[in-house]
């Protein structure tokens, strides 16, 4: 259902898409993947590319497109979709949807496939019995020079998102170096002491005592997911931010990767009070549109592939200012957002 009115509010921006549905000259499946790449500027483009082709097809045209690329630009591995395909019986069916149904009433507010897919996941896999310990259940290989992450599903290495680094530096086990050589004695054996030895990224004690305090619960309101939890950083690790308990919350695996995709902001202190406001600025809880909510987050992902702050690029897309009534685009809140950004590099600067 959210994929449905995803598709529709984006096909009110595209009308060169919506007449081709209305016309018959493209299904609603084409244009569902469509509207995940196309813009105003580019949208004919796209229907030309997809004429002829099977909803598979044009599946493989846009995966590892971002939106506002254009048909034959190159894919970039991080932002590709995956499709996971079963036939089951209706039992199983019927299963699956009721365990996603609880996924989202305990989440408190509706979740993607990708976020309620994810909680279902974690919570197979299991996490570890010693709460000091982070409940991350994939290994995944960060570059040192380029930070790109690459994780292995059954033995396949699968290059991640940028999110999914940003997750995975707030709360995870360190594993070392993976270049790093053990020294070998003269009989051929290796030295326990030159192994690499894990770490966490939240030392123990404190990731105990924040999640007692929180009494193992995810912080958002309205949320009850209490299994296989994270610690998140109020300011990013990379910004600076360090392991105070009182800058430390709670949260699920949904709503942890919601805050570093953008679409959740949250302020303050543990001891001071928490806020909680939408992408665009708005108090949590309230109404936001789909494509409003995944406007903001598209150009959240945009300003950060461009080198700036996730801080800093959160609070520029929460302090921009918008006609009452208006629905913004993508490009908008980018252009918008890059002013307001570069206008205060210049300040700094002088």
């Amino acid at each position: 259902m959210q994929d449905k009115l995803r598709v529709a509010e984006a096909l009110e921006g595209l009308p060169v898409l919506a007449r081709a549905l209305q016309d018959g000259q493209a299904c609603w499946s084409v244009l569902r993947e469509l509207t995940r790449v196309a813009m105003p500027e580019t949208e004919a483009e796209w229907l030309a590319a997809a004429a002829g082709r099977t909803v598979r097809e044009v599946e493989q045209l846009v995966s590892g497109q971002g939106l506002g690329s254009r048909p034959g630009d190159p894919c970039d591995a991080a932002v590709r979709r995956h499709v996971l395909r079963f036939e089951v019986s209706g039992e199983v069916l019927a299963s699956v949807r009721e365990a996603l149904s609880k996924l989202r009433r305990d989440a408190g507010e509706p979740l993607d496939d990708d976020a309620a897919l994810l909680l279902m996941a974690r919570a197979v896999l299991e996490g570890p019995s010693d709460s000091g310990k982070s409940s991350y259940q994939l290994a995944l290989t960060v570059c040192e020079h380029c930070r790109r992450g690459t994780v292995q599903g059954s033995g396949e290495p699968i290059q991640v998102e940028p999110e999914v680094v940003d997750r995975a530096a707030c709360d995870a086990q360190q594993l070392g170096r993976r270049d790093q050589q053990p020294v070998m004695d003269a009989h051929g054996g290796v030295h326990a002491a030159s192994l690499p030895r894990a770490t966490q990224t939240i030392p123990p004690a404190i990731r105990r005592y924040a999640l007692r305090r929180d009494h193992g619960r995810c912080v958002v309101p309205g949320c009850r997911h209490a299994t296989y939890v994270d610690l998140h950083h109020l300011v990013a690790r990379a910004e600076g931010g360090q392991h105070d308990p009182d800058q430390l919350v709670t949260l699920c695996g949904a709503h942890h990767r919601a805050v570093h995709r953008g679409a959740l902001i949250i302020e303050g202190t543990v001891s001071q009070g928490l806020t909680f406001r939408h992408a665009d600025g708005s108090a949590y809880g309230g109404s936001l549109t789909v494509a409003h909510a995944d406007a903001t987050a598209k150009a959240f992902q945009a300003l950060r592939h461009q080198g700036f702050r996730e801080g800093e690029v959160r609070r520029a897309l929460a302090e921009l200012t918008l006609p009452p009534g208006t629905e913004p685009s993508v490009e908008a809140l980018i252009r918008q957002g890059l002013l307001r950004l570069t206008k205060r590099h210049v300040r700094a600067l002088g």
